[in-house]
């Protein structure tokens, strides 16, 4: 047997893979930072044997809550991941399975690579609505990609969308891209009469320098962006600053940062009440927003979130709160599951890319019952 992870986004530690019985991998941190909790590897040569992969530090991982009622992902193709049983016993997470083919693939979510967001960005900027712009270098030398959808105009709101912060919640892209998707369909009436009333600016991935280093939570140099609005740097955050410094220049009316949450398993978002500017207004376009949003998206949720900021404690280096307060709008931060969603849950596939596929596509619908409230 062979196990390696010397490809994008992989990570993974073998201490001992001489028994299929008794696998033994170990978690590596991300890169210069005391986070860990995602992992990506290939297991070559057990085809049609019982494997037991024990993962020994994932109850010193970031988030051990993570691994409570999860399955990993694994894959032949790269292409079709499904759920594979799983069992954490509060030290160790053990992966039972017996591949039919010689090669397979496990993760902690379906992986987005970096070749796939190009192809993603560049098949965008096809679209006569699109255009693809490099908006700065990431702390490696990698272009940052905005895709800019839609023709400026005085009139016009301006709609942010940015996913990937945290480079390990590649649901995130998923997401981005059937955002994408439904945005570009020139048939989609909710599209057309969006694109009459808004400019979209996208960034599908804001961690591209962490994505394929295999990080759950930081870029190269170990910094969490999401903690890093209220004082970006060209060194340290690179996608941060350059893309605060186009809200100044473009405008925004709405915001949206795209994430994966490791505990719940659930759907949800999570709001900007702790803000200092947070008012009336703000508060029924919240309302509007994620009321709309449930309505028409089973998906979604609002039972389960994260509590509520009391007023003025809100944390103004998080993303959506300092947008909100900076531009004094509506401005929201999306949580989507490694697990699965426990209302509609899918026992094969778990929460899946093809199911954060959709759920893009429906976030179209409430952005579209607002876009005439935003200023």
């Amino acid at each position: 047997m062979n196990i390696s992870s010397n490809f994008d986004g992989g990570k993974i530690e073998v201490i001992d893979a001489s028994n299929p019985q008794n696998i033994q991998l170990s978690i590596p941190n991300d890169t210069n930072s005391e986070h860990f909790q995602w992992f990506y590897f290939r297991l070559m040569g057990a085809m049609e044997e019982s494997v037991k992969i024990r993962i020994t530090n994932a109850s010193k991982a970031s988030y051990p809550e993570g691994y409570e009622g999860y399955n990993a992902v694994a894959s032949y193709d790269r292409e079709n991941w499904f759920r594979v049983p799983s069992n954490y016993d509060g030290k160790e997470l053990t992966i039972e399975h017996t591949p039919v083919y010689n090669s397979v693939y496990y993760a902690y979510f379906a992986p987005y690579t970096y070749d796939q967001h190009l192809d993603l960005v560049h098949q965008a900027q096809m679209s006569p609505e699109c255009e693809l712009v490099s908006i700065g270098k990431t702390v490696e030398g990698k272009d940052i990609d905005m895709l800019i959808v839609g023709e400026a105009d005085e009139e016009k709101k301006s709609i942010w969308v940015i996913a990937r912060q945290h480079p390990g919640e590649p649901m995130a892209e998923w997401f981005m891209q059937g955002l994408l998707d439904r945005l570009l369909d020139q048939d989609d009436p909710i599209s057309k009469s969006l694109l009459d009333k808004a400019v979209f600016y996208l960034v599908p991935n804001m961690n591209i320098d962490g994505s394929i280093a295999g990080n759950l939570r930081v870029n190269t140099k170990g910094i969490n962006y999401n903690r890093e609005w209220a004082e970006p740097s060209i060194e340290n955050s690179p996608e941060v600053f350059h893309v605060r410094n186009l809200m100044d220049e473009y405008g925004c009316d709405l915001n949206l940062d795209i994430h994966g949450d490791e505990g719940l398993p659930y759907n949800f978002i999570s709001g900007i009440e702790g803000i200092p500017s947070f008012d009336e207004r703000l508060k029924k376009l919240t309302e509007n927003f994620i009321g709309s949003w449930i309505a028409t998206c089973p998906d979604l949720q609002d039972t389960h979130s994260y509590p509520k900021n009391e007023p003025g404690t809100g944390n103004l280096a998080i993303c959506s709160k300092h947008i909100g307060e900076r531009y004094k709008c509506l401005s929201l931060t999306l949580e989507m599951p490694f697990k699965d969603n426990n209302d509609l849950p899918d026992p094969e596939y778990g929460w899946s890319p093809e199911r954060s596929i959709l759920f893009g596509e429906s976030v179209l619908q409430p952005i579209y019952q607002v876009v005439n409230h935003l200023r």
